[in-house]
């Protein structure tokens, strides 16, 4: 009878034991995993914020090329790097599917392509196909660096790895700079150095125009943004644009045409505008042009009004430029953190 007891106690001793171990490593496993969805709280942006989002939860994005990237919800500043799951701390692009994933692009010193959920970070592996398609729910990504002529587009399954097919008249090999979905569905790719590529989910048009293609004062810049106005015309970073489809086209069995706009308007104060870094439409649907060193434009379609972006009284470098979903135009820069216009000027953001 002692013996019996004895056993018994001690069995009931191992098995309070194992649950008093399984239960911390569970709390230590929660602590862990409630550590790596926080994130870092910090109380600034840091200085090279390139790119700014935000997303259908009215939650800002920004992305650094070297410090990862920064959530913020009105209230708090969240940074989230490798530490925490990033593999890169350069941030290149901000896009969200119409599940509310935020999927974050690295184009350097690879093409990385990873999707975030709210908890995890999951790098997405890409798969060489020829299996073009166009749905309105798929996610398209860029390929910028390498010149191989390649996208990605992703269906929430598989990332697909598609080879852009290569302009009749220019061979060469590109790069894909920018990707923008048009009013009608269709998919356009801005490439460097062989022009604009449009997909309707069929076929593949070109326009291969010189200032679509050329720099004019040497090196490479490529079609980083496309737009189209309140008249339907597009924009590919010059001062031209281009009607689609229009009567004149049709007769001349050509897709577009191009006509000079800003160019034409004021050759000194536009001599800033013949290749712009990025473009935005407000919600009066004026055209903001963005420039490495030269400010910001704005176009209303007659007039066009220069803003100077400076810190210490000195022109800062800029990259991007953002409407967010209240219609507030954010700007994105090199070294000088995240800037917002005010209605009357562009001022830094800070908490």
């Amino acid at each position: 009878m002692k013996l019996t007891t004895l056993i018994f106690f001690s069995i009931l001793s191992i098995l309070t034991s194992c649950n008093g171990q399984t239960s911390n490593s569970k709390k230590n496993t929660d602590h862990f995993k409630e550590l790596f969805i926080k994130g870092d709280t910090v109380k600034e942006l840091g200085s090279s914020i390139m790119v700014i989002y935000q997303d259908k939860k009215n939650i800002y994005w920004f992305g650094s090329w070297e410090t990862g990237v920064y959530r913020y919800d009105g209230k708090t500043l969240i940074n989230y790097t490798t530490k925490h799951g990033l593999p890169n701390n350069r941030i290149d692009e901000i896009q969200q599917d119409e599940s509310g994933n935020i999927y974050f692009t690295s184009f350097y010193p690879k093409p990385t392509i990873v999707k975030f959920d709210g908890n995890t970070f999951t790098t997405l592996s890409p798969v060489s196909s020829n299996d073009w398609h166009l749905k309105s729910t798929d996610v398209w990504f860029r390929h910028t660096y390498d010149f191989e002529n390649n996208v990605y587009r992703y269906d929430g399954t598989t990332l697909y790895e598609l080879q852009l097919p290569k302009p009749p008249s220019l061979p060469n090999p590109f790069g894909v700079y920018s990707i923008y979905k048009d009013k009608k569905g269709n998919i356009w790719f801005g490439t460097n150095p062989v022009g604009a590529c449009r997909y309707d989910g069929k076929s593949f048009e070109w326009i291969t125009e010189e200032d679509v293609t050329e720099f004019r004062n040497e090196g490479a810049n490529g079609i980083r943004s496309i737009t189209e106005d309140k008249n339907g015309d597009f924009w590919f970073n010059t001062e031209n644009r281009y009607s689609v489809y229009d009567s004149i086209t049709l007769k001349s069995h050509k897709f577009y045409t191009r006509h000079e706009s800003i160019g034409s308007l004021d050759g000194k104060n536009t001599s800033g505008l013949k290749e712009y870094l990025s473009i935005a439409k407000d919600n009066n649907n004026n055209l903001w042009f963005v420039t490495y060193r030269s400010g910001v434009w704005k176009y209303d379609g007659t007039k066009i009004t220069h803003y100077t972006v400076q810190a210490n009284s000195k022109d800062i470098t800029l990259f991007s430029i953002y409407k967010d979903n209240n219609g507030d135009l954010w700007l994105g820069t090199h070294e000088n953190g995240a800037y917002k216009f005010n209605g009357n000027t562009f001022e830094k953001f800070k908490l």
